[in-house]
C-alpha cells in the first residue's frame, strides 16, 4: 500500500544520509519534500502540518545539526513521529476481560468489507485466544447479507445466530444477546447494516442496537482505498457512535495509504487490525511501529517471524534442520521450503519485510520475478519422478526434457532449478563443515542471503536485477 510514498521518503533520506553535515536550509528543503510526498499520499491536510511542524522543530535542534550522523537522526525522528501519528507504541488489542459474553458491534458503510471483517476476527478470537465466539448479522436490508454471514461462519467453523426471516435488526441484537448467554459464548459478533452514505437512519438503528446489546466495543471498518473520503465517513461515525477502535481493510491494496495515516488523528481512536488480503485468516493487529518500519524501507523482522510461526509446521522445520545439520537437502527438501516461502506470502512480501531490501524487491519486479517462479519451480520438481527428486543426479538430458515437457517449461528452466540445488545442497555441506547449525550465522555473515541461497545468480551469489539464477525469470 505504502510502495510510492515509501519510495519518495527513500529518496529523501537516501540524499540526506550521503551528506557529512546537514544544515538548517537542508532539513526544510527535505521536509518539504516529505511534506509534498505526504500530501501525494493522501495523507489530510490537518496532519501534514501538524506532523512536519514537529519533525522541523526536532530535526533543526543541536542534537541533529551537532550529530556524527545527521541524516541517520533525521531518520529516526520522522520514524518517531510517523509511529507517533500512526497511534504510539502501544498496540491497543480488542477488550475482552468484561463479563461475558463481550459484545463487539461492527459498524461501516455499505462494501467496506464487514461482514468478511467480522468472520475473520472470530476466527482470530477462536484459534489465538482460545475464545468461543458467536456471530449474528442485523443486515436486513442488503440481499442474502446473512447468508453471507452464515457461509462464512462454516468456513472458520464459528456458530452464527439463525436466521429468522423478517426479524428487525434490534430484535436479531436482542435475541442473539439470549442465544450467547444460553450458548456460553465468550464473545458475540453483531455485523450491523450499511449504507452507502451515513444517514439519520443508518444512525439510529446503531444507536438502538447499542443500547440494546451495551457493546464493549464498537470498530469501524473502514475500506483503505476510498482514501480521503474514508477519513470523512470515520469523522461522521466518531461524532455519532462511541467508537472504541478502527479496522482498516485492503491494505494489501495499491491505495495511496493516506487514510491510514490520518485516521488516528481524525476519530482519536487506534487503529486495531488491518485487512490484509481476501482469505479469512488475513488479518493482523495494527502495530504502528511495524508500519512505520515498513514505510520508511526499515523491514518488519516481527511480522515475518510471526508469519513464518504461524505457517511453518514444527515437524517440517525439525526435520529439515537435522537434515541440514547432517548436509543432507535433496529436491523434496527444496520443495517444501517453496511452498513455505507460498504460504508466507511469496517473494514480494518477503523482500518487503525485510530491512534493506526494498530495492530488491523492486529488481525483482522490473526483472518479472513474482510468485510464479515459485509455482514454475514446484512444477518442475513435481514433473520428476520420486527417485529423481532425492537422487538429482540421476537427471540425465533425456529426463529432463521429459521433467520440462511435464512442467510446461524449457529444459534450460529445468537447469537453472538443479543448479540452484547444487549450490544450496553446497552451502548446507559447509554448515556441516562449520559445526551444524551453530555455524549458520559465520556462514550468513560472510555471504548475507547470498551465500545461503547462492542460486539465487550474480557475483558473489548477490540479489542484482531480474534474478536471473530464479527459473521462470524473464532475464
Amino acid at each position: 500500500m505504502f510502495d510510492n510514498l515509501s519510495d519518495r521518503l527513500g529518496n529523501v533520506f537516501d540524499r540526506l544520509r550521503g551528506r557529512g553535515a546537514l544544515s538548517e536550509q537542508d532539513v526544510r528543503e527535505a521536509m518539504r519534500e516529505v511534506r509534498v510526498a505526504l500530501l501525494e499520499a493522501d495523507v489530510a491536510l490537518p496532519v501534514v502540518r501538524r506532523f512536519i511542524d514537529t519533525v522541523t522543530e526536532r530535526a533543526i535542534g543541536a542534537e541533529v545539526l551537532r550529530s556524527v550522523t545527521p541524516g541517520q537522526q533525521v531518520v529516526k525522528i520522522v520514524n518517531d513521529e510517523l509511529v507517533a501519528m500512526l497511534g504510539g507504541e502501544d498496540v491497543k488489542g480488542l477488550k475482552l476481560e468484561a463479563k461475558p459474553p463481550v459484545v463487539i458491534m461492527m459498524v461501516g458503510l455499505q462494501g467496506s468489507g464487514k461482514t468478511t471483517t467480522t468472520a475473520k476476527l472470530a476466527r482470530l478470537l477462536k484459534e489465538r485466544h482460545g475464545k468461543k465466539a458467536l456471530m449474528a448479522s442485523l443486515d436486513v436490508n442488503r440481499p442474502a447479507a446473512q447468508e453471507q454471514l452464515a457461509v462464512l461462519g462454516e468456513q472458520v467453523s464459528v456458530a452464527t445466530l439463525p436466521i429468522v426471516a423478517g426479524q428487525q435488526p434490534v430484535d436479531i441484537a436482542r435475541r442473539a444477546m439470549e442465544s450467547a448467554r444460553l450458548q456460553a459464548a465468550d464473545v458475540l459478533l453483531l455485523d450491523t447494516a450499511g449504507r452507502l452514505h451515513v444517514d439519520e437512519a443508518l444512525m439510529a438503528e446503531m444507536k438502538a442496537v447499542a443500547g440494546i446489546s451495551a457493546p464493549t466495543e464498537v470498530l469501524l471498518v473502514v475500506d483503505s482505498l476510498t482514501g480521503q473520503d474514508a477519513v470523512n465517513v470515520a469523522k461522521s461515525f466518531t461524532e455519532e457512535v462511541p467508537l472504541t477502535g478502527v479496522v482498516l481493510t485492503r491494505m494489501d491494496g495499491d491505495a495511496r495509504g493516506g487514510a491510514a495515516l490520518s485516521m488516528r488523528h481524525v476519530t482519536g481512536k487506534p487503529i486495531k487490525f488491518a485487512g490484509t488480503g481476501e482469505k479469512l485468516d488475513a488479518i493482523e493487529a495494527f502495530d504502528p511501529k511495524r508500519v512505520a518500519g515498513r514505510i520508511l524501507g526499515m523491514g518488519d523482522v516481527v511480522s515475518l517471524v510471526e508469519k513464518a510461526a504461524a505457517t511453518i509446521k514444527e515437524e517440517e522445520a525439525e526435520a529439515l534442520a537435522k537434515r541440514m545439520a547432517k548436509g543432507q537437502f535433496d529436491l523434496n527438501d527444496l520443495r517444501t521450503q517453496l511452498r513455505q516461502m507460498q504460504n508466507m506470502g511469496g517473494l514480494g512480501m518477503l523482500a518487503g519485510m525485510l530491512p534493506g531490501m526494498k530495492k530488491a524487491k523492486a529488481a525483482m519486479a522490473q526483472g518479472g520475478v513474482d510468485d510464479k517462479v515459485l509455482v514454475h519451480m514446484d512444477a518442475i520438481i513435481g514433473s520428476m519422478t520420486a527417485k529423481e527428486r532425492t537422487n538429482p543426479a540421476l537427471l540425465n538430458a533425456k529426463r529432463k526434457k521429459r521433467v520440462a515437457a511435464g512442467s510446461g517449461l524449457q529444459v534450460q528452466d529445468v537447469n537453472k532449478l538443479l543448479k540452484m540445488h547444487q549450490e544450496m545442497s553446497r552451502a548446507m555441506k559447509q554448515i556441516k563443515k562449520m559445526g551444524g547449525l551453530k555455524g549458520l550465522g559465520a556462514l550468513f555473515g560472510q555471504g548475507g542471503m547470498g551465500a545461503a541461497m547462492p542460486g539465487l545468480g550474480g557475483p558473489g551469489g548477490g540479489m542484482p536485477p531480474g534474478l536471473p539464477g530464479l527459473p521462470g525469470s524473464k532475464k
